[in-house]
C-alpha cells in the first residue's frame, strides 16, 4: 500500500456516493476551484469548477428517479501526498427507482490530483473511451478479459 491508497480510496468512495445519492454539492467539493475537466460527453473541455457544477447538474437532473452506481477497477496511483496522477476504468450502470439494472457504460479516467488546504482534490480529470475504426463509433464496455 503507498502513501496515496488511503486518501485516493476516500475521494472514490465520495465520488461515488455523491454520483448515486445526485449530491452536485458533495460532488463539485472532489474538484479544484480551477479544475480543467476534458470529459467524454458534449464540449472540448469545462474550465473551473462552475462550469464542470453546471454540466454536472445536467447529468444529475436528466436522471430523474433513476440513479448511477459507480464502479471503479484497475485503479492505479502515482505520486505522493502532495500531487498524484490516478488511472481507472469506471462503470457507470443506470438503475431504476426500484433498483433494477436498465444500461450501463464504462469509460476511461485519468485524475490529476493536489494537496490544496490539507484537502487532496482533483485539478484534472480526463475521460475517454476507444473509437473504432470501422464505424468511428466510441466503445463504451471493455472488452473482457480472456
Amino acid at each position: 500500500m503507498n502513501d496515496m491508497d488511503k486518501p485516493v480510496g476516500r475521494i472514490v468512495e465520495a465520488y461515488k456516493a455523491a454520483v448515486y445519492a445526485k449530491d452536485v454539492a458533495a460532488f463539485v467539493r472532489l474538484y479544484d476551484p480551477a479544475v480543467r475537466v476534458f470529459d467524454t460527453w458534449g464540449l472540448w473541455s469545462y474550465e473551473k469548477a462552475e462550469a464542470w457544477q453546471t454540466a454536472v447538474e445536467g447529468w444529475f437532473t436528466s436522471l430523474g428517479t433513476e440513479r448511477v452506481k459507480v464502479r471503479f477497477d484497475d485503479l492505479r496511483t502515482v505520486g505522493g501526498p502532495d500531487l498524484a496522477i490516478v488511472t481507472a476504468i469506471v462503470a457507470y450502470e443506470g438503475v431504476s427507482a426500484e433498483g433494477a439494472p436498465l444500461r450501463a457504460m464504462q469509460n476511461r479516467l485519468t485524475w490529476g490530483l493536489r494537496t490544496s488546504g490539507h484537502v487532496l482534490r482533483i485539478v484534472h480529470e480526463h475521460t475517454s473511451a476507444p473509437i473504432g475504426f470501422e464505424d468511428s463509433k466510441a466503445i463504451l464496455q471493455r472488452p473482457s478479459a480472456g
